[in-house]
């Protein structure tokens, strides 16, 4: 048996990061994964995603608004092979990048699938067909988390996708329908109607986007729209039938049932946790009744040596929050004192055309939790560098506190708001005002000067 003082199960963003953190504090540690380091978002998720999105800004530039630019394009081609190639590329060189930073750590890394075997110890079957136990005084569950399947249609990589099939097929689906309106179906179809597809979303809930903002779901929605994107919203799915063209989509709105023929679906309707596959109740860890790790503020489970961190806590299902729950947890096996992390401050961003960002409140979530609030919206209609960009479309629209100014949240649509929005939870977390926004200058041309005028209107 191999014996440490930390063993992480999981690679991806908060498991590599945890190991980091617990090597460089200077303990012995092992992370153990069944698949590829840097998990989901490195190799299927976020990153090749974001290289295949910044293709699709190419395309569409070159395909609709050339003109525009003042660009000829006759006789355009453009090859999604290469660009499924690229991404393909770059999530191999991150890939590299987090094995380098692993052996440089000296974290003992093994590919392998673990399961407990008492709350101390781990049993890994190898990928090489060998097995191995371990024992750690720590041990840090991130494990993540799978596609939820719906019965009757699962995915066969060909007819029926889930995100994982979908990211890495180096064919364009010329007619595609999206299940979902989630962060991942809208990053899709931005993808796939930039190359030219057939693209239409279903989304059960009354808005894209239904954990953000409605007012944020109703302007991309108005955007996907102009852009050729076919939006149903309050739409079930019925079922799926195959075919020898593609597939027949089931639909349901109201009491009205509709079809749709395609070449491909894709469902991106959420995901369940991997916890159940580790042989938990071995060790006494608990449950939620939705199969999430349960967790306090500093990522205990009901096992005090055991942590869990990332989408596998049910927390938020984020990169970035997997990443600083890893830092937390690495640093408070340590002995050290780290601050609990503000949940409520985490930021949200689709990479969506355009782009929406968000953290802390919405109008609607401020409601619910009766907190008296105003707000302060500014639009990029009229900002010199979204004009010059060509993409002006979009708003910066800030949540706060009544009586303080406060600010409580923030929620953006427009060109790269990703980028713009941790200045704002920075200043929420320090509990700042709206007129501390406005009395600071921003750089003019900037797409940050919408946040100051956003600012300016309380």
């Amino acid at each position: 048996m191999k014996e440490y003082d930390v063993i992480v199960i999981g690679a991806g963003p908060g498991g590599y990061t945890a190991a980091l953190q617990t090597a460089k504090n200077g303990l012995k540690t092992a992370v153990i994964e069944k698949d590829s380091l840097g998990g989901v978002c490195l190799n299927v998720g976020c990153i090749p995603s974001k290289s295949l999105l910044k293709n699709a800004e190419l395309a569409r530039t070159l395909r609709k608004d050339s003109k525009t630019f003042g660009i000829s394009c006759e006789n355009l081609n453009l090859d999604y092979t290469a660009a499924v190639e690229r991404s393909r590329k770059v999530s191999k060189r991150l890939n590299q990048g987090v094995a380098f930073l692993l052996k440089n750590a000296d974290v003992d890394v093994y590919f392998g699938t673990a399961a407990f075997v008492d709350p101390h110890t781990i049993h890994v079957d190898m990928n090489d067909g060998t097995e191995e136990d371990f024992s750690a005084a720590s041990i840090i569950i991130a494990c993540g988390t799978k596609p939820v399947e719906i019965p009757g249609m699962l995915p066969d990589g060909e007819n029926i996708l889930n995100y994982r099939q979908a990211i890495l097929q180096t064919k364009l689906p010329q007619r595609v329908v999206i299940i979902g309106g989630g962060a991942i179906g809208v990053e899709f179809a931005t993808v796939w109607n930039g190359y030219g597809a057939a693209v239409t979303i279903v989304e059960m809930q009354g808005h894209l986007l239904p954990n953000e903002d409605a007012e944020a779901g109703a302007e991309l929605e108005r955007s996907f729209k102009k852009q050729g994107i076919k939006i149903k919203t309050g739409t079930a799915l019925c079922g799926v039938d195959k075919t020898d063209e593609g597939v027949i989509v089931h639909l349901k709105q109201d009491d009205k049932e509709s079809t749709i023929e395609a070449d491909q679906v894709v469902i991106v309707v959420g995901f369940r946790s991997n916890a159940p596959e580790l042989g938990l109740e071995k060790t006494g860890v608990a449950l939620t009744s939705r199969g999430w790790i349960e967790t306090d503020e500093m990522c205990h489970t009901s096992v005090p040596h055991i942590y869990a961190i990332g989408d596998v806590a049910g927390k938020v299902l984020l990169a970035h929050t997997a990443e600083a729950m890893g830092r937390m947890v690495g640093d408070l096996i340590a002995g050290k004192n780290p601050a609990p992390l503000r949940y409520d401050l985490m930021p949200h961003a689709t990479y969506s055309h355009p782009q929406v960002a968000s953290f802390g409140y919405t109008e609607e979530s401020a409601k619910a939790a009766g907190v008296a609030y105003k707000t302060g919206k500014a639009a990029f209609i009229a900002n010199g560098k979204a004009l010059g960009l060509g993409e002006n479309e979009g708003w910066v629209k800030l949540i706060m506190d009544a009586q303080t100014d406060v600010i409580i949240g923030a929620v953006l649509v427009g060109p790269e708001v990703s980028e713009l929005l941790p200045e704002l939870s920075l200043a929420a977390a320090h509990g700042m005002t709206a007129r501390d926004i406005a009395l600071n200058v921003h750089a003019h041309p900037t797409l940050s000067e919408v946040i100051m005028e956003a600012a300016m209107e309380i």
